[in-house]
This record gives structure tokens, C-alpha cells and sequence, in this order.
């Protein structure tokens, strides 16, 4: 039986969810609804007894993330291939075919954003079944979504034939349509033969990659040899940067999908979404009889339409006499909008990032491959951080040139090193880093362990670290 791998596609930044998705941590990775991450549902969306273990292409800063969320979700990778720098789908999609025709060159590929939302995982993994044969029989199959509103945000796929009662099975694919004006998406959804591009898609090896060489021929050189010039590292594949960066920047919907003939389309209509706003994630989350959707932390007084959030514990948000208005408060930064401007919210990234705070791409928690650390105090000459340890994780072997540092534990034991001394701290106990000192943290038991670091010192920037051991090989 023909395995399909699913290809999970890690790398976006997700600004128009801001401020809860940034460039140092995306929206796949935040349980926006539900309990899992984006990524963890989709992972888990697609596995079962008709799939291989996935594959995921994501970049450098997110590697140990992914694989952290995907050791929670229970499910181990077949292959995490890093990206030296985003160049758009079409070099992802064939760094993977072209992985896959050295490991497992019979497999079908169902390539998937790792950040949509899919409700009824079952129906989609029927819908996916449906499209095996023309995948099989050597079509491109693309998957499109029963419209629910005349959006401008997604491109289109024009049908040869109506849909019908949108049963699962392959149609003929006419052509792909750009996103459309709100005058023409009226049109196209009173049509009735045009559905939402979700950019997922199911080929076999082969097929995609005739298609590349036929239409895309120019990507096949740079992107085998990022492939094969690649690096193992840590359970990852390291694809080679010189090689990469000379790949062109291009979808693959431009790059192939738009230039074949050998097209099918799946339509789907058991419920999905790209949470490509505020909006969207307002539609997704539980509502009142008003249209009020809240988190925990967040109380609505004569609200209607409204989205309210908050996303620290010790945060309270209440809105009164509210409409037609997202609110999303976050310990470092809080966005107020018009609902009807939801797309906007890109806008106030981009003037952010001009004016240079570090909120627009940082996110309040660091996440890194031991754990995390949050800053909870800042002045001119200290830093106050809360840092969390994963049960047998251990920071590298470091010094600094400007700052010296206080631990307390609050939580579990420290394993510390200074210099050539080696201790246990337990809970309420301290140690204390001279400048210079060479020292290292690490968790030896089966909790995590939680320590109040205060730094004081002339330079406080985490480019001050000299590394000389890493068991993460970070540089």
C-alpha cells in the first residue's frame, strides 16, 4: 500500500495575529484554539494508520521547538529539514520531494501550512483518501474549501463543474484565481464553482517532481544540492546555505501549480481556517448568545461581536458597551482594533519595527532549546528574569564580559558549575556568578526547575555569552 508522508510546512510569522504571534514565536506554535498548538493539531491531523511519520521544514530558530511540541504531541518525525532562510514554497516543497526520492521515492506527499485550523480532522482525512487515486494516477491534487463568505483574503480555485453536495472525490481544476477584490468575491461565491485555495496539496514523488523539472527547471540544481550538500546536526538536516540562497523565491502555486494541466481539486466543506486574523480567530472561538468570545482572564459588560483576550494570568481585561471589537492584551503589549480592520493589525507591525520597539517581532517569553527564560524587571545597570529548565536540560558552558549574576531556585534542584566548583542548589537556596566566571545550570531531576536570575552590570544583551561547551551545538 502506497504510505502517504505528510510535509509540514513551519516557518511563517504569522503578524497579522499580533501581538500573541511574532516573528521569534508564530502562531502555529500558541494553542489559539484549543488546547494544542496549530502545529500539534496538525501533526496529529495527519497521522494514523494511513500515514508515515511526518516530515517538517522550518528554520533554525524553531528546530527545538518543533521537536519539543512534537515529543508532547507523542509523535517522532521521519525527517526535520532546516532552512538556512525563508525562500517561499516551491524550494521547501522540493527540498522534501527530493529528501523523500532518496528514502522513500514511492510516496504520495500531502503538503500542508502547519498552521490552519481543520475541526473535524476525521472528514479531512477522508477528503484526503478521496484524492489518493488521482494523486496515484499521477495528478496534482489540490484541496478547496466550500466558501462561507465572499473573502478577499484567499486566492481561488475555479471548478469545471460545480461541486455539488461537495462530496469528497477529484474534479477538474480550471485554473487558480488571485486574491480577489470584495465586488469579485461576491460574484465568484453567488457563482457557485469556486472554492478557497487552502494550499494543501497531495502528489506523489514523481509527479512533483517532473512538474519542477518541466515548469521550474531553474530551482531543481540549487535545491538538490542544498539537499545533498547537507549537514546533519542534532536530528535535523542542516540543507547547505551557499546553495540555498540561490534558489529562487517563489510559491508553489507560481512556480508549478499555475503552469500544469495535471490538476485535480477536492473539494471540502466539514469547516477550516487559515486564522489569517483576528477575525477569523473570533469566528473559530466559542461565542455567546451576543457574539462575545473571551479567554479566562477577560470579562465582557454589554459587549456584542467581540473578541477579548488576555494572555498573562495576572491581566484582567473588561470591556463594556463594546462592538465589532478584538482586544488582545499581552504582558508586553496590548492591540485595540475594529474587527472590520483585522488585516490591518500588519500595518502596526511594520510601524513598530520602525520605530525600532522590540515588541513587534520579540516575543515576551525566549524560548530555547533547554527551556525558557521571560524578563520580569528591567533598569539601566540590572535584569530580573524568571528562567524555566526542562527535566535534564542544561544551558551551555558560558561567561560574560559585562555582568555578573544572582540565582535563587523557586522551583526543583539546579545542578550549578562555577568554575571548578560543582554543587546542588535546592529550592530557597542561592549561588552567585562573578563577571567572568565560567558557569553552567542544569536540571538533573524529573520536574522542571524554575530560578530568579538578577544580573547586574554595564551590558546586559544576550549577544554577551561566550560559549564553550553546547550539548545543542548552538554557535
Amino acid at each position: 500500500m502506497t504510505t502517504i508522508t505528510p510535509i509540514l510546512l513551519c516557518g511563517g510569522s504569522g503578524t497579522r495575529l499580533w501581538p500573541l504571534s511574532r516573528k521569534s514565536y508564530p502562531k502555529q506554535f500558541v494553542p489559539l484554539v484549543g488546547e494544542d498548538t496549530l502545529f500539534q493539531a496538525s501533526a496529529k491531523r495527519l497521522s494514523g494508520a494511513d500515514f508515515s511519520a511526518p516530515m517538517v521544514l522550518t528554520n533554525s530558530d524553531f528546530r527545538f521547538i518543533v521537536t519539543e511540541q512534537l515529543s508532547e504531541a507523542g509523535i517522532d518525525p521521519a525527517a526535520i529539514l532546516i532552512e538556512p532562510e525563508g525562500r517561499n514554497t516551491a524550494p521547501a516543497v522540493l527540498a522534501a520531494a527530493l529528501w523523500l526520492e532518496k528514502t522513500n521515492p514511492e510516496a504520495l506527499m500531502l503538503v500542508a501550512p502547519s498552521d490552519h485550523v481543520v475541526p473535524d480532522a476525521p472528514a479531512f482525512r477522508a477528503a484526503v483518501a478521496a484524492g489518493v487515486p488521482a494523486a496515484q494516477g499521477g495528478d496534482l491534487v489540490t484541496f478547496g474549501i466550500k466558501p462561507a463568505h465572499a473573502e478577499t483574503g484567499y486566492g481561488y480555485l475555479e471548478l469545471a463543474e460545480d461541486p455539488g453536495d461537495f462530496t469528497a472525490r477529484p474534479l477538474k481544476l480550471i485554473r487558480f484565481v488571485e486574491k480577489p477584490d470584495a465586488a469579485r468575491a461576491q460574484e465568484m461565491l453567488a457563482a457557485g464553482n469556486y472554492l478557497w485555495n487552502a494550499g494543501i496539496f497531495l502528489f506523489s514523488v514523481k509527479t512533483i517532481l517532473a512538474a519542477f523539472a518541466a515548469h521550474a527547471p531553474g530551482l531543481v540544481a540549487p535545491v538538490r544540492a542544498a539537499v545533498d550538500q547537507g549537514k546533519p546536526d542534532l536530528g535535523f538536516l542542516r540543507l547547505d546555505p551557499e546553495a540555498w540562497s540561490t534558489a529562487e523565491d517563489i510559491s508553489i502555486d507560481y512556480a508549478v501549480m499555475e503552469r500544469s494541466e495535471n490538476l485535480s481539486v477536492v473539494p471540502y466543506a466539514a469547516g477550516w481556517s487559515d486564522l489569517g486574523g483576528w477575525d477569523a480567530v473570533w469566528r473559530e472561538t466559542s461565542q455567546d448568545t451576543r457574539g462575545v468570545a473571551l479567554s479566562g482572564h477577560a470579562t465582557a459588560i454589554d459587549c456584542d461581536n467581540t473578541l477579548l483576550r488576555s494572555e498573562d494570568d495576572s491581566l484582567e481585561v473588561v470591556g463594556i458597551g463594546l462592538k465589532n471589537i478584538v482586544t488582545i492584551a499581552m504582558p508586553d503589549a496590548v492591540l485595540v482594533a475594529d474587527a472590520s480592520r483585522a488585516q490591518d493589525v500588519k500595518d502596526a507591525v511594520a510601524a513598530l519595527k520602525k520605530k525600532k520597539a522590540k515588541q513587534a517581532t520579540m516575543f515576551p517569553k525566549d524560548h530555547r532549546p533547554w527551556g525558557w527564560f521571560e524578563s520580569l524587571v528591567i533598569g539601566e545597570r540590572f535584569q530580573v528574569k524568571r528562567i524555566h529548565v526542562h527535566p535534564g536540560a542544561a544551558l551551555s558552558l558560558q561567561s560574560h564580559h559585562h555582568r555578573s549574576e544572582h540565582w535563587i531556585v523557586v522551583e526543583g534542584t539546579a545542578k550549578v558549575t562555577v568554575d571548578d566548583e560543582v554543587k546542588l542548589i535546592s529550592e530557597n537556596q542561592s549561588v552567585y556568578i562573578p563577571l567572568g566566571a565560567i558557569h553552567r545550570m542544569e536540571n538533573p531531576g524529573k520536574v522542571p526547575m524554575v530560578l530568579i536570575e538578577v544580573q547586574t552590570g554595564t551590558y546586559l544583551g544576550e549577544d554577551d555569552i561566550i560559549r564553550y561547551e553546547d550539548v545543542y551545538a548552538r554557535e
